[in-house]
């Protein structure tokens, strides 16, 4: 993963672009003060994550886990927007890290279904712990191909990218604010940990 820079505490920073093969890459992140964060776990981070979406979307979207892996489905059908292989643990001395593979679902290529990830990671920092989401190597099915037309690019910046980027964001503001017991009252920064076009 290329390094994310440092942020000022209390303020979420994020990046969302196409990348030069017009797979998406996306990253929010929070830092949250020392003295108010609690011992956080990138599973727990995970589990919060698979709440927040059947609560913001109030139901319509259910987050089934199984031996499987994760699925985010339509409420009352079989109907799969996104599939993810079983989840995958790993720790080094500075990150824990959840990763879900992509492995399908309406909203992915066909051809792309063994490319993507997302990943829940919680690191310390010299002003507390951060905590990030990250999702790389996906090829959203309305970007058709690896080739999209300026119209699908639109398109997607305009649905599905818009709604990731602020469900992610808005998730985080509640992480914190969980944590900490106040709101995040900063403006979202940008940074650049990829090159890509902004989306």
């Amino acid at each position: 993963m290329n390094r994310v820079p440092e942020t000022a505490k209390d303020r979420i920073a994020f990046q969302q672009v196409l990348e030069e093969d017009h797979s998406v890459f996306s990253i929010q992140t929070v830092v949250i003060p020392l003295d108010k964060s609690r011992e956080l776990t990138s599973a727990e981070l995970l589990r919060l994550y698979l709440d927040y979406i059947r609560h913001c979307t109030l139901g319509l979207i259910q987050t089934e886990e199984s031996l499987d892996g994760i699925a985010f489905r339509l409420i009352g059908t079989s109907v799969a927007i996104m599939k993810f292989s079983p989840r995958i643990f790993s720790e080094n001395v500075d990150t824990q890290k959840t990763t879900l593979c992509i492995s399908g679902g309406l909203l992915v290529q066909p051809e792309e279904c063994d490319r993507g990830q997302l990943d829940f990671m919680v690191e310390p920092v010299a002003n507390g712990i951060r905590v990030t989401l990250k999702l790389s190597d996906y090829c959203p099915l309305i970007l058709g191909s690896s080739k999209p037309s300026v119209w699908r690019k639109w398109l997607y910046r305009l649905t599905q990218a818009y709604l990731h980027k602020i469900v992610t964001i808005r998730f985080l503001a509640m992480v914190y604010r969980k944590i900490t017991g106040k709101r995040i009252t900063k403006d979202v920064v940008r940074i650049d940990v990829r090159q890509g076009k902004d989306i």
